[in-house]
């Protein structure tokens, strides 16, 4: 049988790839479990820069497979995660320190949908399909779709898209700032790994200091963010990366960053 999630780490990237394209990718609960797992990993490995999440096949995920779903949906609330997962979704526990990039092709519904919400640079097909359904299925989304869609493209748009349980495309996600990048379906994942190398050829602090930053603005505030940008700016300053990089400025050489 084969793996539900594959795993590839090189070049400082942890690559995700889900792998059940007969079920469109739909997550059961191991598959559910593995994904946070594998982030806990790129969160804790001083090797990992940078995660890129992908699927086989046509498409990226239909969601969660209700029928796995349906016993644990009967209790009233999601599992805990047990030690050494991290919430794909951001929206309890540890957060993820380190940038996320998405490739999606074909259709992204529900949980799909609230994961890609909680990455940070996202590279689609134009053809691509969005959706959260659980209006349709008489389920709660919750996964942070009820407050990060309404942040990413407006009120009333999201509200028009969360009660009605209807779809949208890649392109107009990408009309409304929510895609970074629109590729064809053939470039889409090289595409996020072009992106990721560029993230992890950067400073690992630098780039972690930035993320956590606008991740700090978006749910606490300017003034939150604005205070942890001078907590860390000394740390970030005196490392070695940072000599580094002014080193390399001045020799005409790309740099060579080790994160510390």
């Amino acid at each position: 049988m084969s793996e539900k999630i594959l795993i590839d780490n090189s070049e400082h990237i942890l690559t995700i790839t889900f792998n059940r394209p007969e079920k469109m990718n739909a997550l059961d609960p191991d598959s559910f479990f593995q994904l946070a797992q594998a982030l806990y990993r790129l969160q804790h490995d001083p090797e990992l820069r940078v995660g890129v999440i992908q699927a086989n096949g046509k498409h990226f995920t239909a969601g969660l497979e209700l029928e796995k779903w349906a016993p644990i949906f009967a209790k009233g609330k999601m599992p805990e995660l047990p030690p050494e997962h991290l919430d794909p979704y951001g929206i309890s526990g540890e957060p993820l320190t380190k940038p996320l990039v998405m490739a999606v092709q074909g259709i992204c519904y529900t949980s799909g949908l609230e994961l890609l919400l909680n990455t940070d640079i996202r590279v689609a097909t134009p053809e691509a399909r969005f959706a959260q359904l659980e209006v349709k299925r008489g389920i709660y989304p919750c996964g942070g779709g009820t407050v990060r869609l309404p942040e990413e493209i407006g009120w009333a748009r999201a509200q028009r898209y969360l009660l009605t349980g209807d779809e949208f495309t890649g392109q107009q996600a990408y009309d409304w700032g929510m895609i970074t990048e629109l590729c064809s379906a053939d470039t889409v994942q090289s595409r996020a790994r072009e992106l990721a190398l560029s993230i992890a050829a950067a400073a690992p602090l630098g780039v972690q200091a930035a993320l956590m930053s606008s991740k700090t603005a978006r749910l606490h505030g300017d003034t939150a963010a604005l205070t942890q940008v001078f907590n860390d700016m000394p740390a970030v300053m005196r490392s070695d990366d940072a000599m580094e990089g002014v080193r390399s400025f001045m020799e005409r050489r790309a740099a060579q960053f080790k994160g510390r």
